[in-house]
């Protein structure tokens, strides 16, 4: 639980730091990208590892702690979601029709993709680093949207552009699905 808790805060800080702290970051310069990246990546290292836990690593001790038990129909309201996190993700880079109406949708992806984590995973672990990063984006959607006034939205996309963003999403979503049978995790339901 540590190493999650040092990751998602390592996660936050890298975050958080150009919002909070803006005359420090500018005063990196460039080369404070990079050290937000190292930062961003170390992160994820400590948090994937600590959600693992010791005993993926073969350390005895690990505790797996249940708060709930999910019904196993949510696994398939988790898919649903996913598949809309991934397309919001993708949607965001190809400036699709919806994001003309949501503001955030990197942001907005991050939040769908953590709630769709915690319908299915009902242990301690997962509420810590799941909900942490649910709470993070919430956290960062108020200070942009409080640092920085709402663009124009984006011309309507073509419609080769909406069917790339689905289709993508699509496969992205297997992909991710087949990595999470390679590490022992059925999200299929």
């Amino acid at each position: 639980m540590t190493l999650i808790i040092l990751g998602l805060a390592l996660w936050w800080g890298a975050h958080l730091f150009k919002r909070l702290a803006p005359g420090p970051r500018g005063r990196l310069g460039e080369p404070g990208k990079g050290v937000m990246a190292v930062l961003i990546i170390a992160g994820i290292v400590l948090m994937v590892w600590g959600y693992r836990g010791s005993d993926w690593l073969g350390i005895e001790g690990a505790e797996h702690v249940d708060l709930w038990y999910p019904p196993a129909v949510l696994t398939h309201v988790n898919n649903l979601l996913m598949l809309f996190a991934v397309y919001l993700y993708a949607a965001s880079g190809m400036k699709t029709r919806i994001t003309r109406a949501i503001r955030h949708p990197q942001l907005t992806a991050v939040k769908t993709w953590a709630i769709a984590h915690l319908l299915v995973n009902g242990d301690l672990a997962s509420l810590v680093l799941f909900g942490g990063i649910l709470a993070w984006a919430v956290v960062e959607v108020i200070l942009i949207n409080r640092a920085e006034p709402r663009p124009a939205p984006p011309a309507p996309a073509p419609m080769g552009k909406e069917i790339g963003a689905v289709v993508g999403a699509v496969v992205v979503l297997v992909g991710i699905m087949l990595v999470h049978n390679w590490l022992g995790v059925q999200p299929w339901g």
